[in-house]
């Protein structure tokens, strides 16, 4: 008995224009995210040396790490756009530019100051807050910090500035240009402890025989993905982005390379 096949042609040409109109949507749909997260049609990564958060360079390998750095990137490959990764001295600086459209991508510290200039994505990572001291320091914790005649180092414009100013009353919160800097004021005594996120401070230490990170922490840094305001029509694209990185290992690697330590759950 024979049979016909024009069903099955048919409902073969349906699913051939279902997966065509599929993909053509797909496409449109990624076209149009990276008009708004990339409008030069490249993905402006904003970055400062010094911190695992942002970018460092392995002493062996010379290759650049860090969470900016390597996450922009992935968000550039998913936008198929180049990545090009704008260096500033400071985190504060990042937050500028991105508040003026000349950078569209970092991660940082989402504090609510910092969401009046910019669009964060939700928490990727938190990191521990904390104290470096150098090897010759008397201070043997942080019950022994707000002293008169105490100098702690914080960067200029950080979040560490804001809130340890308010913090302490006898200690002297000194604003620093940079990491780089901080550095050099514990060799001419100009500070006598630096604040700021753990990652950054074990990036120090390396730097630093002898230094030493204080027991416990004040605080948290609730670290996520920043974008110029206006472009919350990707906002979805850029949160589902989030979770990816943080269950396919990407955040994990990412971390991994810069060796990013000091870090919590995000929360």
């Amino acid at each position: 008995m024979a049979y016909s096949t024009k069903p099955t042609a048919m409902r073969r040409g349906i699913t051939l224009a279902f997966i065509v109109a599929t993909l053509a949507v797909a496409s449109a749909h990624a076209d149009g995210e990276k008009d708004v997260l990339a409008p030069t049609g490249k993905l402006r990564v904003g970055v400062y040396p010094g911190s695992p958060t942002s970018l460092v360079t392995d002493p062996a390998t010379h290759q650049e790490h860090g969470l900016s750095h390597d996450i922009g990137a992935e968000l550039a490959k998913r936008l198929n756009v180049p990545v090009a990764y704008v260096t500033f001295p400071r985190v504060a600086d990042v937050i500028a530019a991105i508040k003026n459209g000349e950078v569209d991508f970092t991660v940082t510290n989402a504090t609510p100051a910092r969401a009046n200039d910019v669009s964060f994505s939700p928490t990727l990572i938190s990191v521990e807050l904390g104290y470096l001291v150098p090897a010759n320091s008397k201070i043997a914790g942080v019950g022994e910090i707000d002293r008169p005649g105490v100098r702690v180092g914080v960067t200029k414009g950080s979040t560490s500035e804001k809130t340890l100013g308010a913090k302490f009353t006898n200690a002297k919160v000194v604003p620093v240009e940079s990491v780089k800097v901080a550095v050099a004021q514990f060799a001419s005594g100009e500070i006598d402890l630096y604040a700021t996120n753990k990652p950054t401070l074990y990036e120090i230490s390396d730097s630093m025989p002898g230094a030493r990170i204080l027991d416990g922490r004040w605080g948290l840094e609730h670290m996520a993905v920043a974008t110029p305001k206006g472009r919350e029509q990707a906002s979805a694209f850029v949160s589902a982005f989030v979770k990816d990185v943080q269950g396919n290992g990407q955040l994990e690697k990412a971390q991994k390379d810069a060796g990013l330590r000091g870090a919590a759950k995000a929360e």
